[in-house]
């Protein structure tokens, strides 16, 4: 008789075990990437982050599993011990990564690092357990695939819905509380599986009732485990905090007013604001005369649309803004949209929530008169790219004739390189581009360039009631001193995307 006739089919506790690879193989993938999102949001620079956040934890489960040759015997035991282990040190590694970069930040990469090689070695353990204890019945050929296809599937499933599902409806903190549950809650149906080899039963049972309890009662704490931690990190009163596909979003209170964070990153104070969309929008706006069609790209918060609104010419604006979290924060909450003066309200805009790459490249683009770029700065590539000749050559496309295009181009004095890699970058696309600078007390020193086809004029007015602006203080706004005088800079292309590189070197970003 062959052995393919004496081979059983999987029995109940097989196709647990089975089941229990889908949700293993889940649990595993969502350590890895809130492990990875995390250090993007915190360190910036997603692409290295990512890359190398996955590779160690890649290397780990590699670890793990050779260590899986010297467990030889209790294998449904060490398996029920590493599920729980996985359940608290994985389901609770987001909240103690909030902590750390709140508390300690000077320790936060040892111990992303850490947590991400004993999370990995502990997964790496894992599968190689399930498939020694099912090679008990299965055929190895039909225990490989059939192991193999429920870890894909399991890693396929969260893959779709961490970004789409899981972050934005469940924040980070308690995403890894769920997985970690779900971990514990395999531990759980491996100690009914194996009640009967098992031999201290009533110590496991305890572990396991344990390690819910731990992951429940921090998951009902989520909330106040990412108050504690963001307190501590911005210092002042949060008002309103949330976290879409793209960001975290966080708008703090103190006596100089409100500020807006994305990422952990400063994006305006409600004291010095309007210093800074005052240079970014009228020194364009003003020179143009009378524009009637503008657009913003970025600027969710509509700052700078509340400047453009102040030109009785414009008949409409389209600001493209990727996160509609951002534009819905805005329009709708009381505090906020009075910062922007109801802008997002009007009924001259049009908001898109789109990405700006993809909505110039529409083939039945309109044109405008002016066009305000209001991007953070280039921390990583992702918003790189919206700082490349690739990016500037489809923005002069959507540029009238005799229009202005202007770009936040952060400092000029901290940031010598970057700053004038990107007036190199618009040139090299056969715009001209004409920098200037101004001091908003919150960020210092900061660049902005206006990109056009024509040389920039100085305009014959502005409009009333700015608060920072006049036709004496802005020529000065156009000359450099010594220290943030051009320099020699390469073009950022996105085949290189040089600007990311330089910009973190010259911020001193780690």
């Amino acid at each position: 008789m062959t052995m393919q006739a004496t081979a059983r089919r999987p029995g109940p506790v097989d196709v647990a075990l089975l089941a229990s690879v889908f949700v293993v193989a889940a649990c595993g993938l969502v350590y890895e990437l809130s492990a990875a999102a995390l250090s993007s949001y915190l360190l910036g620079d997603s692409i290295l982050q990512f890359s190398t956040v996955i590779g160690t934890y890649l290397f780990a489960m590699g670890l793990g599993s050779w260590l899986s040759r010297f467990l030889e015997r209790q294998l449904p035991a060490h398996f029920l011990r590493i599920e729980l282990l996985v359940a608290c040190v994985g389901g609770l590694m987001p909240a103690l990564l909030y902590l750390a970069n709140a508390w300690v930040p000077g320790a936060f990469r040892l111990l992303l690092y850490g947590l991400v090689v004993v999370v990995g070695a502990l997964v790496g353990l894992e599968i190689p357990l399930v498939m020694r204890i099912l090679r008990r019945h299965v055929q190895l050929k039909d225990l490989v695939s059939q192991v193999l296809t429920f870890d894909y599937l399991g890693a396929l499933a969260v893959s779709v819905a961490f970004p789409l599902v899981l972050v934005p409806q469940l924040g980070m903190i308690r995403t890894g509380l769920l997985f970690g549950w779900m971990n514990a809650a395999v531990a759980l149906w491996a100690l009914w599986l194996f009640r009967h080899e098992l031999r201290q039963l009533g110590a496991h049972a305890i572990a396991c009732a344990a390690t819910l309890l731990l992951l429940s009662a921090a998951f009902l704490l989520a909330d106040r485990i990412t108050s504690v931690a963001e307190d501590r990190f911005y210092q002042d009163r949060i008002v309103f905090s949330a976290s879409s596909p793209y960001q975290r979003i966080v708008v703090t209170r103190s006596s100089a007013g409100h500020r807006l964070y994305l990422n952990g990153n400063l994006q305006f104070a409600e004291r010095d604001e309007y210093r800074y969309h005052e240079s970014l929008v009228h020194p364009a706006m003003a020179a143009h005369g009378a524009p009637k069609k503008v657009a913003v790209l970025g600027g969710g918060d509509g700052m700078a649309v509340r400047e453009i609104l102040k030109y009785p010419s414009v008949e409409r604006i389209t600001l493209v803004e990727l996160d509609p979290h951002m534009t819905q924060l805005f329009a709708s909450h009381a505090t906020l949209s009075a910062l922007n003066g109801g802008a997002l309200s009007s009924p001259r805009l049009k908001i898109v929530n789109t990405d700006a790459f993809q909505w110039l490249q529409q083939e039945d683009g309109e044109m405008y008169d002016v066009i305000v770029v209001d991007f953070p700065d280039p921390t990583n590539f992702a918003i790189g790219k919206l700082y490349t000749n690739s990016f500037y050559a489809l923005l002069d496309k959507r540029l009238a004739a005799s229009g202005y295009a202007v770009v936040q181009t952060t400092s000029p004095l901290i940031a010598r390189k970057s700053f004038w890699t990107v007036a190199s970058t618009i040139e090299s696309v056969g715009l001209t581009a004409t920098p200037y600078h101004a001091h908003v007390p919150s960020f210092g020193e900061w660049g902005f360039i206006v990109a056009s086809r024509r040389p920039w004029r100085m305009p014959d007015a502005l409009p009333p009631g700015l608060r920072f602006l006049t036709l004496d203080t802005l020529p000065p706004l156009f000359a450099f001193p010594t220290d943030m005088a051009r320099v020699p800079t390469p073009v950022n292309r996105l085949s290189n995307q040089v600007l990311v590189t330089t910009y973190e070197h010259e911020w001193g970003k780690p």
